[in-house]
C-alpha cells in the first residue's frame, strides 16, 4: 500500500476530514489531497508531522521497516517492555504466549 493511501485509510478510521488532518498536522489540505491521490509524496518532515498527527510511527506511515504494521502506541509499549527487568520480561512474555496459544486454540477448534 502505498503512503497515500495509508494517509486516507488512517484519516478516515479516524472520522477526519482532510481538513482536520491539514489542522492537526500543520500541513496543508491541499498538500494532504495530493498526498492521498498520488500526485505527490510527502516529505520527511511532513510525513513526520502526519504520523505524529495519526498516531502511528513513520514507518507504519510508509508501510515499510521493521515497526511497519505497529501503531505509535504499540511502539512505545515494546519499547517500554525492552527495559524491564529481565524476571519481569519473562513473566510477561509467558503471560504473552499463553494468551496466544489460547487464542490460536480458540481459532482452530471454531473453524
Amino acid at each position: 500500500m502505498n503512503t497515500g493511501k495509508i494517509i486516507a485509510q488512517l484519516r478516515e478510521e479516524k472520522g477526519w476530514s482532510q481538513t482536520d488532518l491539514a489542522d492537526k498536522s500543520s500541513v496543508s489540505r491541499v498538500m494532504i489531497g495530493k498526498y492521498e491521490r498520488g500526485e505527490a509524496v510527502p516529505s520527511i518532515e511532513a510525513a513526520k508531522k502526519i504520523a505524529d498527527a495519526l498516531e502511528v510511527s513513520l514507518d507504519y506511515l510508509v508501510g515499510e521497516g521493521i515497526n511497519a504494521h505497529f501503531d505509535k502506541k504499540t511502539v512505545q509499549r515494546l519499547q517500554a517492555i525492552e527495559s524491564l527487568a529481565p524476571q519481569i520480561k519473562d513473566k510477561l512474555f509467558f503471560l504473552i504466549d499463553t494468551v496466544i496459544r489460547d487464542n490460536k486454540a480458540k481459532q482452530a477448534y471454531a473453524g
